[in-house]
């Protein structure tokens, strides 16, 4: 198989590169494919929703929050329904990237990542038609009212934090969430679920053309994956039960002590030094990743895994009691215990996000959390601004990367800090 090469040149693949190279791009494509149906099946539903809106012939709807009320609203035309069709397409992306995972896996004959990867898409299942069944409300929830000013300012803020997301493998809800609920009054629970949804899209538009272009080492994002999931279901359950006041508090004073190493590496293009921890070998973890900016093919070392794997436990447990997609502590993670090239944790980052997300998102649909008219304007922002920055990263240095993610590592932590104070 040839291939085009960073520098432009055209070289032959080996058979094992070939099929490795025929599973990024079925993954690749299936995340591309559940966008791009999302988003068509959304604007859908809007044009709808607002042609209904403003013919007086949509009063105090209801959308539904269980696949048998999305089905029954389907059938009946009704417009909230077909955007929420459209959103649990968007949901539901991730979880189909990783059944196929497992297919892609078998063709490399690679047994190992086939149990690992059926592994995440068990909890992903248990999680979405186990827990969020057992935490469903028995009613509809109500549709907020949505104006046509309302969804294109927060298309457009949604945009603007998914370029931001995409570059520093974060979901986007740093700035959703408090745009949500400081400037247009929507409530909480509300605007978390929306939240939610801007990690998936976030997770999904960027990867798809993250994992095309090699930046993503898909085996160190489905190995941290089993810790992620199983975290996020943990803080899915115990977010029904703990005040999440304190939580905030220790999330902005862990992220803040946690950048300090990175700071101190401020500089470091590239990880020096770094020795492969010896199941980074036995798991085939270490890589290598064309950089367009620099025309070269560079390869890298994978560091301290346990470390790496108790702390992506600790990311999903925080984005299932916050509703966040927890990327700075995954990069924070990969980059400072793993030693990783600041784009190569950036885009796994963004990878992973997703599927931490999906393992709370089905808890949260059916909590009747994620309001149609809010989360859609959300979802197709942030899928455009995830689109531009995944563009864009490839033209960057990993030093540009840092200085971006270290300021958004304090807007993260004084935000969180700020939540868990009351001052916002």
């Amino acid at each position: 198989m040839a291939t085009e090469t960073a520098n432009g040149k055209i070289i032959s693949l080996g058979p094992d590169d070939d099929v490795i190279r025929k599973t990024e791009l079925i993954i690749s494509g299936v995340l591309r494919g559940g966008v791009l149906l999302s988003v068509a099946v959304i604007l859908g539903g809007i044009v709808d929703f607002f042609v209904l809106r403003y013919t007086g012939h949509l009063l105090h709807p209801t959308f539904p929050d269980t696949l048998p009320r999305v089905l029954s609203g389907l059938l009946a035309g009704d417009a909230p329904a077909i955007i929420v069709a459209g959103l649990l397409i968007l949901l539901a992306t991730p979880v189909m990237r990783v059944a196929v995972s497992i297919l892609a896996f078998a063709i490399e004959e690679d047994r190992t990542y086939v149990i690992i990867t059926a592994l995440v898409l068990a909890i992903l299942l248990f999680s979405i038609f186990g827990i969020g069944a057992w935490l469903g409300r028995p009613e509809p929830a109500t549709v907020q009212d949505g104006t046509l000013p309302f969804f294109f300012f927060v298309l457009a803020s949604s945009a603007f934090a998914g370029f931001v997301g995409a570059l520093v493998g974060l979901g986007g809800g740093v700035f959703i969430v408090p745009i949500l609920t400081l400037v247009f009054h929507v409530p909480f629970t509300a605007a978390i679920g929306a939240s939610i949804v801007s990690v998936i899209a976030t997770s999904s538009g960027a990867a798809a053309a993250y994992v095309k272009d090699r930046l993503t080492n898909l085996r160190v994002g489905m190995f941290l994956e089993v810790a992620t999931t199983m975290g996020a279901i943990c803080g899915a359950l115990l977010s029904t039960l703990l005040d999440p006041t304190i939580l905030f508090i220790v999330f902005g004073v862990v992220l803040l002590i946690s950048a300090l190493p990175l700071v101190m590496r401020l500089g470091e293009e590239l990880p020096a030094g770094v020795a492969n921890h010896k199941w980074a070998e036995k798991l085939h973890l270490p890589g290598t990743y064309p950089d367009r900016r620099t025309r070269q093919e560079v390869a890298y070392h994978v560091a301290h895994i346990r470390w790496g794997f108790s702390m992506m436990y600790v990311a999903g447990l925080i984005s299932g009691l916050l509703g966040i997609g927890s990327g700075t502590f995954k990069v924070l993670a990969m980059d400072t215990a793993m030693r990783l090239p600041m784009k190569v944790s950036t885009t796994t980052s963004n990878f992973m996000i997703g599927v931490t997300a999906a393992a709370s998102a089905g808890i949260f649909f059916q909590r009747g959390d994620i309001d149609p008219a809010i989360a859609a304007p959300v979802a197709l922002g942030v899928l455009l601004g995830a689109t531009l920055g995944a563009k864009t990263i490839t033209r960057v240095s990993n030093v540009w990367l840092k200085k971006l993610f270290v300021p958004v590592i304090l807007l993260v932590a004084l935000n969180m800090l700020a939540r868990g104070l009351g001052w916002l």
